[in-house]
């Protein structure tokens, strides 16, 4: 090898090596997105009533996220991260106003400690996977939507999280997040519709930003 190749290859090696290192640096991140919760309609068990459907909203919802870098290369990284994602106003619609059968809302948390890995995390676009395990809790209404009194009482269940995202650097602290994430939850208590299910997906969409120290 030629002296210049030879250079060449140190200084090569010597940038990875000091990107990598500012990237251990940076062990942590906070920040947020905000975007829609998406829940699919739910055909109700045995109905014979006019509307046998439950209808969910798209409600406005946001999540907060703290994660710590484990393990940083060129590649990939690892880090270990807490999602707390909250949907204060879940809008639901089924029977009608002689037969109300669902609270006419309801709001949800989940908490999910997780994995995530990233790839090229030290360049200006990432892409990664998040796996989380943990909780949700659904916090219903006290009124049927239409009216009366709701029967349904609120539920906390162990919930599985499954992400997908792509963060763009700005600055060397500071980074856009675009992710989609399903919290599979248990199923509300809807004991006016039953659905036949115990489990169901929660999806997150949204955008945000992080700062990384």
């Amino acid at each position: 090898m030629s002296g210049k190749r030879l250079l060449l290859a140190v200084l090569s090696c010597a940038t990875i090596l000091a990107v990598s290192a500012v990237a251990q640096d940076e062990k942590n991140e906070l920040g947020g997105t905000f975007g829609h919760a998406f829940v699919s309609d739910q055909g109700i068990s045995g109905a014979s009533f006019f509307n046998p459907v439950i209808h969910s909203g798209r409600g406005w919802s946001f999540d907060v996220e703290y994660s710590r870098h484990l393990l940083v290369s060129p590649l990939v990284s690892v880090s270990g991260e807490v999602v707390l994602m909250y949907n204060p106003d879940e809008d639901l619609n089924a029977g009608s106003v002689t037969n109300p059968v669902v609270p006419s809302n309801y709001k949800q948390l989940f908490v999910t400690p997780g994995a995530r890995v990233n790839l090229f995390p030290t360049t200006a676009f990432s892409p990664w996977v998040s796996l989380g395990a943990g909780f949700g809790h659904f916090s219903q209404s006290s009124n049927l939507a239409f009216g009366s009194t709701n029967p349904g009482k609120s539920t906390t269940s162990a919930t599985l999280q499954a992400g997908v995202g792509l963060d763009v650097r700005l600055t060397r602290r500071v980074y856009l997040r675009g992710e989609a994430r399903d919290f599979w939850s248990g199923h509300p208590d809807f004991p006016l519709a039953p659905t036949g299910k115990s489990r169901q997906h929660n999806y997150f969409v949204a955008v945000g930003a992080f700062w990384r120290f």
